[in-house]
């Protein structure tokens, strides 16, 4: 049988886990070892200045404690696939979009970065909620979970991305589905959001918002297919190398360019 690890970035005990669990159970052995607390928008960061406790919750299911997505995968596989990796990492189900330059912030598709990065293929799957940046107890769950079980069987079965340091982003809107697109990712209008206070002993804090989504529409991105009902399925890789750059960098260096 094929053997799926799975992780997220809202902690163990979420809804969007579970959710996964439901999807999946039934196409291999499935392994959860998920981040004990929230860890939301820690991105593809590793914990490496204090130590980890792992606790089991159930046969085959951990939290770590205070661990990061990122976290949960690497001691996954040094710990519990010691002699044979998994077939496969599933983050999520994110309870919220991860569109456009958001996968940059996102510990759901950092989970899933790592796992690539140590040769075993991942999506990263999201729920996008209505409004964004709020939960929302209208999801179609049934809805979500046939497509979470399709796309992943489909990986099973003929997986695009063998021994390549690739990934799929999967975002599913909270609409009636209209279908699938393979997109590309927005690009995301960006605010600046910080909310000073103080405590009951005067000492100044801040804590940053979550910022509206705005975007810029185009039919081919993962926010375009989001807001006109699709499935967005957003193939990502690793090497963020921008290669038709470097002629002109080499040029630069040279100062051949200069105005």
């Amino acid at each position: 049988m094929k053997k799926i690890l799975i992780t997220n970035d809202d902690g163990f005990d979420s809804v969007g886990i579970r959710k996964l669990i439901e999807a999946v159970e039934d196409l291999g052995e499935i392994y959860v070892v998920a981040p004990a607390l929230h860890k939301s928008a820690c991105g593809h960061s590793l914990t490496i200045l204090k130590p980890l406790f792992k606790q089991s919750i159930d046969d085959d299911f951990y939290k770590i404690d205070d661990g990061t997505p990122t976290d949960c995968v690497y001691l996954a596989l040094n710990d519990i696939f010691e002699n044979v990796k998994p077939d496969l990492v599933l983050s999520g189900i994110n309870e919220g979009a991860n569109l456009g330059d958001d996968i940059t912030y996102s510990g759901t598709a950092g989970a899933v970065m790592e796992a690539v990065l140590q040769g075993i293929s991942g999506i990263a799957f999201s729920q996008v909620l209505k409004p964004y940046h709020k939960n929302d107890d209208s999801v179609d769950w049934e809805q979500t979970k046939k497509y979470v079980r399709a796309i992943t069987q489909k990986v099973l079965k003929n997986d695009p991305f063998k021994d390549e340091r690739k990934f799929l982003n999967v975002n599913i809107p909270n609409d009636e589905i209209k279908g699938i697109k393979v997109t590309k990712l927005g690009y995301k209008i960006y605010s600046n959001e910080a909310f000073r206070h103080q405590d009951p002993r005067g000492r100044e804090y801040f804590w940053i918002g979550l910022p509206a989504l705005e975007f810029e529409y185009e039919e081919n991105s993962d926010l375009g297919a989001i807001s006109d009902g699709f499935v967005s399925i957003t193939p990502i890789k690793m090497d963020m190398t921008d290669y038709g750059e470097i002629p002109y960098i080499k040029e630069w260096l040279r100062g051949k360019n200069e105005s």
